[in-house]
C-alpha cells in the first residue's frame, strides 16, 4: 500500500507542477498578444486549474495525510513538507480558485471592449504575485518529499 500512495504521490507532483508550468508557458505566450487571445488563455489556465492543479493539490494533501495517520510518519522532513503544502493550498483557496473566474469575466469584458482593463491588469498582477509567493514553497515542499533529508531536533 505505501508503494501504491507513494506513486500517487508522484502523479499528484506531476499534475500539480505540471498545471502551475502550462500557466507560466500560457502566461508567457500572452506577453504582447491580442486581447482576444489572452481571453482565451485564462479560459485554458481555468481548465488547467480544475483538471491538473486543483485535483494534483488534493491527492497531495491525500498522500501526505496516509503517511500521517497511517504510516506515523513524523520526521521534521515531513512537518516542513506539510507546512509547505499548507501554504501552497491557503493561496490556491483564498486566491487562485476565487481569482479565475474573475480573470475570465474580467478577459471577456476586455475582449468585447477591444483593450484590457485597468481593473484587469491590477488582478493579473495580484495573480502574478500570488504565483510567484508559491515557487518557494513548492521548491521545499517537492524537495522535502523526494529526498527527506534527516533534519535533527532538539
Amino acid at each position: 500500500m505505501n508503494k501504491f500512495v507513494s506513486f500517487l504521490g508522484e502523479i499528484a507532483n506531476i499534475m500539480y507542477v505540471g498545471g502551475i508550468l502550462s500557466h507560466i508557458v500560457i502566461g508567457a505566450m500572452c506577453a504582447g498578444a491580442n486581447v482576444e487571445f489572452i481571453y482565451s488563455a485564462y479560459l485554458y489556465k481555468q481548465t488547467s486549474m480544475y483538471a491538473l492543479i486543483i485535483p494534483g493539490l488534493i491527492l497531495k494533501i491525500l498522500c501526505d495525510l496516509y503517511l500521517y495517520f497511517y504510516v506515523k510518519e513524523r520526521a521534521y522532513w515531513f512537518y516542513i513538507k506539510s507546512a509547505m503544502l499548507l501554504i501552497l493550498t491557503f493561496n490556491a483557496v483564498v486566491f487562485l480558485i476565487p481569482m479565475m473566474p474573475q480573470m475570465i469575466e474580467l478577459a471577456k469584458l476586455s475582449a468585447d471592449s477591444g483593450a484590457l482593463s485597468q481593473e484587469f491588469l491590477q488582478k493579473e498582477k495580484i495573480e502574478m504575485i500570488v504565483g510567484q509567493s508559491n515557487a518557494l514553497p513548492l521548491l521545499i515542499e517537492i524537495l522535502m518529499g523526494a529526498f527527506k533529508p534527516k533534519i535533527r531536533g532538539k
